[in-house]
């Protein structure tokens, strides 16, 4: 590949499966989303794309191509504590940005609030958004807070080699207007290079549909089904932006443009999402926890008008994506994605993955393996476990997609694959200790 491909990847926050009209919701969720639905017929869409079990550790295993078991990204802790990714850690945007790439990053971040885990420190040329996560902007409008105990929230930017610093208070007027400021921010970065002819790398993490789920003014009230679904509409509007803008700029055929999610539905009403035939939301093991939305198109590479049931994993977007860069795969640690590009652009007719395990915090919770899933724990709804399991429960997810009938009894041959898999990843953590939460940085 002689010319380096652009790289745009938007990442939509708690969008389930079943939300958008080419994954059967759209209209029939009140909010038709018609430029995603356009941008699916154009290249592959993902029935099996897993993630993690929410936004913290979905974020790290993207950037780092690691299962957050392994860097400590097991879920979000409040501002102003040790979080996210160590500094040791090598960023895709590390890996993209070494190979000549302008980098960008304009939205939500939540893998580190301190200087030096801010995302200009991390391998982005540069970056505009909030370092945490959107329930903050309810924080200066909630009963009794005191901002003397609390930090305040703050949209904030920042460069490569310079201190991020606050732009603005992040409050519920501003949460309605930012996923309009990083699109406009998105466009000006893809002009200044393409009219540079250099080759970018931009992540574009949306703030949609994250509770508070608000529209922005322009879009409140325009289906008349709520705050959720105008949101969902304005969601969609956004992609359709970046993606008229690709366009418009003459970039199509030089650019990998992926639009995914990084965890299943939101639960708490009124914003609860779906997913669709899955059951479960984020912060379970269920299936609507794991698979969400994925889209790729790649003119010429990527074959348009497919779908495709076989498993691919998040951590797989770093290793793809380094690779399409011209990036080598660090040596030096356990890297968990695998190289999908064979598959995305039909050089090979499967997925290079069979299966993969799934953690929630240090807890192994389930293993998934071709069409079968095996629970350790079995927690349906968030907050409504049974804790672990004494003896695991199998599901056949093309026979059972609800996870319904355990027919582990009828089928203990599936416990050997599993297990070996299980097994190896053990060795692997022995060989190459995890990293605890919470770790501080080198001074």
């Amino acid at each position: 590949m002689d010319k380096k491909p652009n790289i745009v990847l938007i990442v939509a926050d708690n969008l389930g499966w079943g939300e958008l009209g080419c994954y059967g919701g759209g209209a029939l969720r009140g909010a038709p989303t018609p430029h995603i639905d356009h941008l699916a017929t154009e290249g592959l869409l993902l029935q099996n794309f897993n993630v993690e079990s929410d936004c913290v550790p979905t974020r790290s295993a993207l950037m780092s191509g690691r299962h957050p078991i392994r860097t400590g990204c097991l879920q979000s802790v409040p501002p102003g504590l040790p979080q996210g990714l160590a500094r040791d850690e090598i960023t895709l945007a590390q890996q993209l940005s070494s190979q000549g790439y302008a980098t960008a990053h304009y939205g939500k971040w939540h893998l580190g609030d301190i200087p030096g885990r801010y995302p200009s420190d991390r391998g982005f040329d540069e970056w505009y958004g909030i370092p945490r996560t959107t329930d903050e902007s309810q924080f200066t409008s909630s009963i009794g807070f005191d901002p003397s105990v609390a930090d305040l929230p703050y949209i904030m930017q920042g460069r490569a080699g310079e201190p991020s610093e606050n732009v603005k208070l992040y409050d519920l007027d501003t949460r309605r207007g930012i996923d309009a400021e990083l699109v406009d921010r998105s466009i000006g970065f893809m002009r200044k290079h393409a009219q540079a002819s250099r080759p970018f790398f931009l992540y574009l993490p949306l703030v949609h549909l994250h509770f508070p789920t608000l529209p922005h003014p322009d879009f409140a009230g325009r289906t008349g089904a709520g705050d959720f679904a105008d949101s969902m509409v304005e969601m969609d509007h956004r992609v359709g932006q970046i993606s008229r803008a690709v366009d418009e700029l003459g970039l199509r055929d030089d650019t990998v443009f992926i639009f995914c999610s990084d965890n299943g539905p939101e639960f708490r009403k009124p914003y609860r999402g779906t997913a669709g035939p899955w059951s479960g939301t984020y912060h379970t093991a269920m299936e609507g926890s794991l698979r969400v939305p994925f889209i790729i198109r790649w003119p010429g590479r990527v074959k348009p008008g497919q779908v495709s049931n076989e498993i691919v994993h998040v951590t797989d977007l770093y290793t793809t994506l380094s690779r399409i860069g011209g990036a080598p795969i660090p040596q030096d640690r356990p890297i968990d994605g695998i190289d999908q590009t064979g598959f995305f652009t039909g050089a090979s007719p499967a997925s290079q993955r069979e299966g993969f395990l799934f953690y929630i915090k240090n807890d192994l919770r389930a293993v998934k393996w071709r069409d079968w899933k095996l629970h350790f724990y079995w927690e349906p709804e968030v907050n409504e476990g049974k804790g672990k399991l004494e003896s695991p429960y199998l599901f056949n997810l093309k026979q059972d997609p609800k996870e319904e009938s355990d027919i582990l009894i009828f089928n203990t041959w599936v416990l050997g694959p599993i297990l070996k898999m299980v097994q190896a990843f053990n060795q692997s953590c022995i060989a190459h200790p995890n990293t605890p939460p919470g770790k501080l940085d080198p001074s």
